[in-house]
């Protein structure tokens, strides 16, 4: 009988233990693990299924009918387009403001801000592709804004995402544009801020406003709602906070 009511108990378990998937913008990479870990501390048996990328190639999906609960973009129009079509269920809210960096491995002289980029140098320069990642789109307006675009945009060499930008900047450019963000996971810890990256000045692109929403697709996932909520809390506001982005108290 002890057994019986034993198993009875690890299958009502497993009944209500849910599961949510979420489309997440690739400058959240690194906060993204730690996101999860707080979010256990309250909702331990839920499963979080998390898929990364640009904010432009996970909108075309979730139009397409790909099954998440919940999308955090980097920016407020890709989720904003998702609730026209009706397709969220509310309209963006802010969750964090993400701020440009400029990052070099090279040694280059950094404390010139972004006229750095005009170096003798400097062959190739990586950046998102603006037309999908909000952050290559906030890298092209500081250029034009300086007007040092048409000096170097032969060299861009464009990566699908941030992350991608973020590797090319190591492996195949002398300096590139990526998320503030980016810098604060695991493996890039190590380059020091103001040597290996510093900020753009923020004045030189619009406010990266990152927005959340929920969909459709988890409309009658109650643990959908309840990690929506979480990204909107202090707790979550203090992680976003730790990994390089501004948050509105």
């Amino acid at each position: 009988m002890k057994k019986l009511l034993l198993s009875l108990l690890f299958l009502a378990a497993n009944l209500y233990a849910g599961e949510i998937k979420i489309a997440v913008a690739a400058n959240v990479t690194a906060a993204m693990e730690a996101l999860q870990q707080e979010f256990a501390k309250t909702h331990p048996d839920t499963k979080v299924t998390v898929l990364l990328g640009s904010s432009g190639k996970l909108t075309a999906q979730i139009a397409n009918g790909a099954p998440f609960d919940v999308f955090m973009s980097a920016d407020m129009t890709f989720p904003h387009s998702l609730y026209e079509k009706k397709i969220a269920m509310n309209e963006p809210q802010v969750y964090a403001q993400g701020a440009l960096a400029l990052f070099s491995i090279k040694g280059f002289d950094l404390s010139k801000g972004i006229s750095v980029v005009t170096d003798a140098g400097i062959n190739k320069i990586a950046i998102a592709n603006p037309k999908s990642a909000p952050y290559g789109k906030a890298a092209i307006e500081a250029l034009t804004k300086t007007g040092l675009l048409e000096k170097v945009e032969g060299k861009f060499v464009y990566g699908e995402s941030i992350t991608q930008a973020v590797q090319y900047t190591i492996t195949a450019a002398e300096i590139g544009f990526v998320a503030k963000s980016s810098m604060k996971s695991k493996d890039m810890i190590k380059y020091e801020e103001g040597k290996a990256y510093v900020d753009v000045d923020p004045s030189l692109y619009t406010p990266i406003d990152q927005g959340v929403v929920m969909l459709k697709h988890g409309e009658n996932n109650s643990e959908a709602k309840a990690f929506y909520d979480f990204i909107m809390s202090k707790e979550a506001k203090a992680i976003f906070k730790a990994y390089g982005y501004l948050v509105h108290e």
